[in-house]
């Protein structure tokens, strides 16, 4: 094994992840498109692809037997190269999802993918802060923005029983800290099974309850 490639590959994904071999032949395209493109258009960091299997794939999938068998719509805020959205499209192909991404190149990506694996996702080529509300069962975002930010992009896509699924750091504290001035919400916390610093903030509740932050 060449020196500095994670031995944490597609099968030890598809193990930790519990998907059959349908769903990871489908994500190891998803995988050799992700290679191919990010040659040319820098989709995610370089070195994380000698990781991707852990960093991006796992990562992504370890939120989706926390949703809800009740769901049936996502979005995915800030999609980037589709993680976690399009892998949860994979794995859970009965929800309706929609993407939102800001960068143009990514939205290409995004529709290659979908494209190639037969995916209904809607991908949205627009700033999240620019979308109209809609409600959504489920919202998704992973290194979007800081939290106080990140649930005023929320608010518009909250509804009656929403869930929101979001990826945090070791920051998280002093996050909770600074979004408690303006919101009130209901939160657990899973430990992340990709990084052992990681968070996946699950949120039940979301109503401001103080002054609007400010945007940059």
């Amino acid at each position: 094994m060449p020196p500095g490639t994670d031995p944490f590959g597609p099968e030890e994904f598809a193990a930790a992840a519990s998907v059959s071999r349908e769903t990871l032949d489908r994500l190891k395209t998803y995988a050799a498109l992700l290679a191919d493109w990010n040659t040319r258009h820098n989709l995610v960091s370089r070195a994380s692809m000698d990781q991707v299997w852990r960093r991006h794939f796992l990562d992504s999938a370890q939120v989706a037997p926390l949703i809800p068998t009740t769901a049936k719509t996502l979005v995915d805020l800030g999609s980037g190269a589709g993680f976690p959205g399009l892998v949860l499209a994979t794995m859970r192909p009965e929800l309706r999802i929609t993407l939102i991404e800001a960068t143009g190149k990514k939205c290409r990506f995004l529709q290659a993918v979908a494209g190639e694996l037969g995916l209904q996702a809607q991908i949205r080529h627009r700033r999240i802060e620019d979308s109209p509300p809609e409600p959504f069962d489920v919202i998704t975002a992973r290194a979007c923005a800081p939290l106080p930010e990140l649930l005023a992009y929320a608010q518009s896509f909250w509804g009656k029983g929403t869930r929101a699924y979001l990826y945090k750091g070791q920051n998280l504290a002093a996050e909770l800290t600074e979004a408690h001035k303006s919101w009130r919400i209901e939160t657990e916390q899973h430990s992340s099974r990709s990084d052992p610093s990681g968070i996946i903030l699950e949120i039940r509740e979301l109503q401001r309850v103080g002054r609007k932050p400010s945007h940059p």
